[in-house]
């Protein structure tokens, strides 16, 4: 009895589950300190607002679209390897970053390296955890991710006031630290397949019968080709368009509604609040009620935040837009990958995740940028975030009629 107990309290699992919360929290936290950056990005170099826009879209579509190659090198190679040199090129890139003269050099370091930097790493360690869980995936999954979450919360403060005492460049050195110590020291504990540690998922053991899912799946092939995939990849093009455009554009709106910088910044941190409860706490849910059901409901309850953004003007109901924001946006980033692998199998997770982001890639590269330049012909948020609204509404359609179609559960490929 003893030993059973230790045996579930030392699945390894949890530990690649805490890596991937690591390297998350640092990676994607560093890209979302952007916003804190635009004022002093805008004054530098005298830049629009789109201009400025274009870094966090550049790194974001790198970001997204990288995962189309690190996803199948993961599956080949380990997730180990990609997340190390992902850690290295985010804090290069935020290094360089510091050191530029010119807009344009901006665009080269901070989104190329937070853009290949992430894009190595993301993808593959999410794809890893999920072939360490089966009944507890989705609350596995959300964990991982909830360190996005987390460091949209902590990450923006802390360039915020290393922003004041150190510069702008200073800060960017700072944070390229925090990434190359953090990041690459828990990436290092990555591994890619339970086997290798001499157990099945969720800690079953090999010898019990327990089927090994991890070998089941339908080929990437296979899996583009499908309806379901299909309508998936549609409703995140669709969905992605605004869901990036509050990571960039909520400090500069809040600004412009005369809301100081320092609470203006707090903004982002009441996303990363919410992003992490609907990363931890409702992807649990999601195994309970259904997670295609769930992953609808997330669409849904994105369309419904930006639609408050809409009519929101003072600091307080500018929070709750980015707190209610924030858990729909958290739980969507959260339960996707595990609904990839519920429809698809285990074989070739990394490589099909890694396609469907290329969908997010393209949201991410066109939306917040073309809020930007709309902002500088119209002054004015209001199309953007309508459009924002639309567009998640249309996606929620899209992956309702996906979805109801029969899943391709762990098929041998």
């Amino acid at each position: 009895m003893n030993q059973k107990t230790m045996k579930c309290q030392w699945f390894y699992g949890w530990v690649v589950v805490a890596a991937a919360f690591a390297v998350t929290l640092v990676g994607f936290g560093s890209a979302y300190t952007f916003s804190a950056f635009v004022p002093s990005l805008q004054h530098d170099f005298g830049a629009s607002r789109g201009a400025v826009s274009l870094v966090f879209s550049l790194a974001g579509f790198l970001y997204f679209t990288l995962g189309v190659v690190s996803g199948p090198l993961a599956d080949r190679w380990g997730a180990r390897s990609l997340a190390i040199l992902g850690m290295l090129l985010v804090g290069a890139g935020l290094a360089l970053a510091s050191v530029a003269r010119t807009i344009v050099e901006v665009y080269l370091a901070y989104g190329l390296g937070i853009g290949l930097g992430v894009g190595c790493a993301y993808v593959p360690v999410i794809g890893a955890v999920q072939r360490w869980f089966l009944k507890r995936r989705g609350f596995a999954s959300g964990i991982a991710v909830s360190g996005i979450g987390v460091g949209t919360l902590v990450m923006p403060p802390l360039a915020s006031w290393l922003i004041d005492i150190l510069g702008w460049r200073g800060a960017y050195l700072v944070l390229a630290a925090i990434v190359t110590s953090i990041g690459i020291g828990m990436a290092c504990f990555i591994v890619n397949d339970p086997r290798s540690k001499g157990t099945g998922p969720d800690g079953a053991a090999l010898t019990s019968g327990h089927p090994v899912a991890i070998v089941a799946g339908v080929s990437a092939g296979q899996a583009i080709r499908s309806r379901q995939f299909i309508g998936l990849y549609f409703a995140c093009l669709i969905c992605s368009f605004g869901v990036f455009v509050p990571f960039v554009h909520l400090v500069p709106y809040a600004l412009d509604h005369g809301i100081d910088h320092s609470a203006a910044v707090l903004l982002l941190g009441a996303i990363g609040v919410g992003s992490t409860l609907g990363r931890f706490f409702l992807a649990g849910l999601a195994d309970r009620i259904g997670r295609q059901v769930f992953l609808l409901m997330m669409f849904a309850g994105m369309a419904l935040a930006l639609a408050i953004w809409a009519i929101a003007t003072s600091f307080w109901s500018l929070a709750a837009f980015a707190l209610i924001f924030g858990i729909f946006y958290g739980g969507w980033v959260a339960i996707l990958p595990a609904v990839v692998m519920d429809h698809f199998g285990g074989r070739h997770v990394g490589s099909i995740i890694g396609i469907l982001y290329t969908s997010v890639a393209i949201g991410t590269l066109i939306g917040p940028a073309a809020a930007g330049f709309i902002f500088d012909a119209s002054n004015s948020y209001t199309v953007p975030i309508l459009t924002s609204t639309i567009a998640n509404l249309v996606a929620t359609g899209i992956a309702a009629l996906a979805l109801r179609s029969p899943a391709h559960r762990v098929v041998p490929g």
